[in-house]
């Protein structure tokens, strides 16, 4: 069977509660449906993330459909996975960039050569596991160490809302207005708009602002003058990198995080859909790694296959890659239209700062979320000193430096993790910690 010939099922199958498998497609007019909701499942967190680090929010939503488009064919059609912007490059960007969190960011050029230079490492990873298979990465990285590593990209990313995205009072105030709007959406709605808690708690936050603020003057008056004017068709602004190698040796990294957040959105989509992927793991992280280098080259965010899709595809019981074909579609579209950012440009920082700390805190409490679904056991002192260091290392920014060369938080924390690891686990265990 070809990458493009899926079967058709009726539409039917769905009301009889049946499942979609990747090689399988509704009639074109529900799959192009279930395309544009995987758009919207993926859209708060893949603008969110350009913002953070002073990126153009047009280009990442353009470079991730492309992205997806690059996945699609390095593995044959055969994973369903949107990629969008990685929030494991956010602390090393800001570290690299020296970012200070509102505009453009003026040094985007260094972030960009470390960003290709983390998808090589990331491809050459694909290349190594194609060859030989994910054991060694397993053995390397276990639940305790993805665990700690996941927990710390949000723990270090803390105080970037909480000192940098609130300037007076009535913005502190309105981050809390932000981060309850987003509870009570998570918590208390159902359906497509609990799946969408980000995006409508940030929209209800943007009104409540705008009577706050335009209306009652309590602060600086919400700007929507940029929509207006901006056009609906355009370029986004593309950027070129610059190679600097303590940016590059900063970066680089993080393709172990992206590897740890891979292999384990395989597996979910293996439990899922009762197929076996493990013979395509190699191809998708040589996939992820082309897109991120493709991204980096025309000046945006790494990629990375992203939890809010895997989410929708568990709702919805649709396994399709032909969805992904038209969501990817879509976004670049989305990409070409400069009025689409101007719309998120007008977002007030406070309302990112306050959605910013309900992200940075659900990618710390994913790493939690590791632990608990492995089971990893705490009462060995193993696993406790592991998990313990690695989360104030991260947390605290620890920093080594080698000659001119600096190590930061993340860094430290994710080497420190692995290398820990590999030390204690010399010791005998009296009992073994469950795969």
């Amino acid at each position: 069977m070809g990458m493009f010939d899926w079967t058709e099922k009726p539409a039917a199958v769905l009301q009889q509660g049946g499942v979609i498998a990747p090689d399988e497609r509704l009639p074109w007019p529900q799959t192009a449906a279930m395309g544009v909701q995987h758009v919207i499942a993926m859209f708060g967190a893949t603008v969110l993330a350009p913002i953070l680090m002073g990126f153009d929010p047009n280009l990442a939503i353009l470079m991730s459909g492309i992205g997806t488009l690059v996945f699609f064919l390095i593995t044959g059609g055969k994973v369903p996975s949107y990629l969008g912007s990685s929030f494991a490059f956010i602390g090393v960007v800001i570290a690299a960039t020296a970012y200070a969190g509102k505009g453009p960011n003026g040094n985007i050029g260094v972030a960009l050569g470390g960003i290709i230079a983390c998808g090589v490492v990331y491809a050459i990873i694909g290349a190594i596991v194609q060859a030989v298979g994910t054991g060694w990465i397993e053995k390397l990285m276990p639940p305790i160490v993805t665990g700690a590593v996941v927990a710390v990209i949000g723990l270090n990313l803390a105080s970037i809302p909480i000192k940098n995205m609130a300037a007076s009072n009535f913005d502190s105030w309105m981050q809390a207005v932000t981060f309850v709007s987003v509870g009570v959406v998570a918590v208390f709605t159902r359906g497509m708009v609990q799946r969408l808690l980000i995006l409508v708690g940030l929209i209800i936050a943007s009104i409540i602002y705008a009577v706050l603020a335009n209306g009652l003057g309590l602060g600086k008056a919400l700007d929507v003058s940029g929509i207006a004017n901006a056009a609906w068709v355009g370029a986004p602004a593309f950027a070129a990198p610059v190679f600097d190698s303590s940016a590059m040796l900063l970066i680089a990294p993080v393709a172990i995080i992206l590897v740890a957040e891979n292999l384990g959105h395989l597996k979910a989509v293996t439990a899922m859909t009762g197929r076996n992927l493990d013979a395509y793991i190699g191809r998708a992280f040589i996939g992820d790694g082309v897109a991120t280098v493709i991204s980096g080259v025309s000046g945006s965010t790494g990629v990375t296959t992203y939890a809010e899709n895997i989410g929708v595809m568990a709702a919805t019981k649709i396994y399709s890659t032909a969805v992904f074909v038209v969501a990817a579609v879509i976004a670049i579209v989305l990409g070409f239209s400069p009025k689409f950012g101007a719309v998120i440009q007008a977002i007030p920082l406070p309302v990112m700062g306050g959605v910013s700390i309900v992200v940075f805190g659900l990618i710390a409490a994913a790493g939690a979320k590791i632990w608990v679904d492995n089971r990893v056991d705490f009462s060995q002192n193993r696993n406790l000193i592991v998990a313990a260091i690695t989360l104030i290392l991260g947390t605290g920014d620890f920093t080594l430096r080698f000659g001119g060369f600096a190590l930061g938080g993340i860094g430290t924390a994710t080497f420190g993790a692995i290398l820990l690891y590999a030390l204690l686990n010399r010791e005998p265990a009296k009992t073994q910690q469950p795969a």
